[in-house]
């Protein structure tokens, strides 16, 4: 975990900054605030991203019908996943998920 990660503009470690953005239920709007506040540090401007895309994806399957239906095992799923990415990134890890990590790497 000794990664140097860089500089962020809050003054706080890259990693804590990272991992902020995918603590369950503020996800979403700790992502925004770095995303906002956050111009220098590729590492935080990546997990923000990365968790709005999550975000969003989540939501869209929420609001399909049919996906709907499943959602008793997707939240639990994802909620897994959160918990993974904040591991992940607080070890200084890029994980990469498919689809919305490629996303967010290209417009971090």
């Amino acid at each position: 975990m000794d990664k140097d990660l860089g500089n962020t503009s809050t003054g706080m470690k890259a990693n804590l900054a990272a991992l902020l953005c995918y603590i369950p239920f503020i996800a979403l709007i700790a992502a925004i605030v770095f995303l906002i506040i956050e111009k220098e540090n590729k590492f935080v401007r990546f997990h923000a991203l990365q968790s709005i895309f999550l975000s969003a994806v989540l939501f869209i399957l929420s609001i399909i019908p049919f996906v709907n239906l499943l959602m008793v095992v997707i939240l639990p799923l994802s909620l897994i996943l959160y918990i993974i990415l904040m591991i992940k990134s607080y070890q200084g890890e890029k994980m990469k998920l498919p689809g919305v990590g490629d996303l967010a790497e290209k417009h971090a």
